[in-house]
């Protein structure tokens, strides 16, 4: 039996596959395969253009779960938060993205890297948010300051009710972008509405797959709660089997459904950010093990976090550990051997 509950982030080296290198927690096992995070983000910007400096590295990196508070692996990971970091949080992504400070502004290229060395992540999928009429242009900044590495995929974004969505989505394509990010809480979107149903449309005729946040996580205000019910999502996956879907946090707050979809349709895959270690244990031994991919949403959590779930839920099982990790985001993305 492994523990669940930790101290804080460096408490993780209790496990075997890790350990601390100068105050770093770091993965030091040689059998922990190499990983694809498919769930990851930038410094987002919004109204103003990005005021962060992306390239720019920091000594001490600002997760919004901070490394120094308790863990618990069996809850969803935002039961963590407590209410002064939550407030602190929502500031951070509401008033500072009109800035370049905050904890944002250590949300940057090298700074994610730099974890993803530690942790033995070989690449990262950004997920940009943008919102219409040219309040943002997150997917654009990103596909930026990202041009020439090899470690780190953006998935772009066009907002449903966007002028010229078909020609965003050539021209994200074009600019490098590997797939679509849809949030309906911050764009406002149901998922299931006419303007989203074209986009998804468009995503597949360009062999761009779509990951959804899904799910409600109760952090949210309230209409974004509504809209991100994972009920809301079938009728998008069902009405569109040439477009592939990743549903982020795998249904969040209402697993249950999400991990349904993932056994009816086979153009479905689940991304296991967030969710509790009980509910990864799920994941792995009932869902198709073929679509069910790694993801820890950094900078909101440390990679450890996710990585340390889906070690605990997968051992003695070295092939789904492989395919979890590594195999099923490669073939997903052509990114690599699918090994």
């Amino acid at each position: 039996m492994y523990p669940t509950r930790f101290s804080n982030l460096a408490d993780l080296a209790r496990l075997p596959w890790f350990s601390l290198r100068d105050g770093h927690l770091v993965v030091d096992d040689p059998t922990v395969p190499e990983a694809i995070d498919m769930h990851t983000h930038l410094a987002l910007a919004f109204v103003r253009p990005m005021q962060v400096d992306l390239q720019r590295p920091s000594e001490r990196i600002e997760l919004y779960l901070p490394e120094h508070r308790p863990i618990d692996m069996e809850v969803y990971i935002n039961r963590n938060i407590p209410p002064s970091d939550l407030k602190a949080l929502n500031h951070d992504l509401a008033l500072n993205a009109l800035t370049d400070k905050g904890m944002r502004a250590t949300h940057t290229v090298p700074n994610l890297a730099r974890h993803m060395g530690e942790m033995r992540i070989v690449q990262s999928v950004l997920l940009a948010i943008d919102w219409p009429l040219g309040l943002s242009d997150n997917a654009g900044a990103w596909l930026d300051a990202t041009r020439g590495r090899d470690d780190m995929v953006v998935f772009g974004s066009v907002h449903p009710y966007d002028r010229d969505v078909a020609g965003k989505l050539d021209a994200q394509k074009r600019a490098g972008a590997r797939g679509i990010k849809v949030h309906p809480a911050v764009q406002m979107v149901k998922p299931d509405a006419a303007r989203c149903m074209a986009l998804y449309r468009g995503c597949g005729e360009r062999g761009l797959p779509v990951l959804f946040h899904c799910g409600p996580v109760d952090i949210e205000p309230m209409l974004g709660r509504y809209f991100s019910q994972v009920r809301h999502y079938e009728r998008a996956i069902a009405e569109n089997p040439g477009t592939t879907f990743v549903l982020g946090h795998s249904g969040a707050l209402q697993m249950e459904q999400a991990l349904g979809f993932a056994k009816r349709y086979p153009n479905v895959y689940l991304e296991l950010s967030s969710q509790s270690l009980t509910n990864v244990r799920r994941i792995v031994e009932e869902g198709p093990r073929e679509r069910v991919v790694f993801g820890t949403d950094w900078p909101f959590y440390h990679q450890g976090v996710g990585l340390a779930k889906v070690l605990i839920a997968t051992d003695g099982d070295d092939a789904a550990r492989k395919a979890v990790l590594y195999g099923n985001a490669a073939r997903l993305l052509g990114l690599g051997a699918a090994a």
